[in-house]
């Protein structure tokens, strides 16, 4: 369980000089000398958030459109919704379940059991967009963990890493940054049972630290042309370390089908 510091003063800085990730290349390599040539020293205790985006571009998560060829489902369904079939068709493969369409909306339950907008698939930022989409990592965790590993002995102790996207919220407009993976911090702070102020005992409290912390680094990291993919956190407590599964609602809790 993580601790709580509602003084604490944190820091959160953008790393720059992250180049154009591709297929194969050693991120966490590439962080560690982005944040040497930017006299950034990455310190035991720190939060180091990457964008999923670079994530996958590493792993080859990158499909070219023109390798698709979309099935009977997909071809209905883009005509449902508008969408290149070929994209539908990613979406059915990387999903579990299709939670809803409509006219410009595909919103499914992915394998990992996020349920968000095309499968968390995007064309965004990419050198050809309109000829390629890149998947979510196969196993965000499993990510976050390889860089924890890799980034704590450049640090010389553990840090935290949190593999961050973009998801739209149920009764909410716009975007924030979520946790998808997440290792060497705890990603959920389970207050239940504690006392509040007034002595009362907290029933439901559970902040979800490592989606709260996504969506500050979010602040400094941007979504568009910035180019600034990671970024470090210092200030906050690690706590035990833990996926961000355990941030994922159960199916059969979800009230909002």
């Amino acid at each position: 369980m993580a601790e709580t510091k509602s003084s604490a003063a944190l820091s959160i800085r953008a790393v720059p000089g992250i180049p154009e990730v591709r297929a194969g290349d050693d991120l966490a390599g590439m962080i560690a000398g982005a944040l040497d040539q930017a006299g950034m020293a990455l310190t035991p205790g720190a939060v180091v958030v990457v964008a999923q985006k670079i994530v996958s571009k590493a792993e080859g998560r990158l499909v070219l459109l023109a390798d698709v060829n979309p099935g009977q489902l997909a071809l209905e369904l883009a005509g449902q919704c508008g969408k290149d079939p070929r994209i539908v068709e990613l979406v059915l493969r990387e999903s579990s379940e299709v939670l809803r369409c409509a006219p410009g909306v595909l919103i499914a339950r992915h394998r990992c059991g996020f349920v968000v907008a095309n499968a968390g698939i995007d064309q965004s930022n990419l050198p050809d967009g309109d000829g390629c989409a890149l998947l979510l990592p196969l196993d965000p965790d499993a990510s976050a963990r390889a860089l924890c590993e890799a980034l704590s002995e450049h640090a010389g102790g553990r840090v935290g890493v949190i593999v961050s996207d973009s998801f739209g919220r149920p009764w909410r407009v716009g975007t924030s940054a979520v946790a998808i993976g997440c290792a060497g911090l705890a990603p959920l702070h389970d207050q239940r049972g504690m006392a509040d102020r007034h002595g009362r005992v907290m029933q439901v409290t559970q902040p979800a630290v490592a989606d709260q912390l996504a969506g500050a680094a979010a602040l400094v990291m941007g979504e568009g042309s910035e180019g600034l993919p990671v970024a470090v956190i210092s200030g906050w407590p690690l706590g035990e370390s833990g996926p961000a599964a355990c941030l994922v609602r159960p199916a059969q809790q979800d009230l909002f089908r």
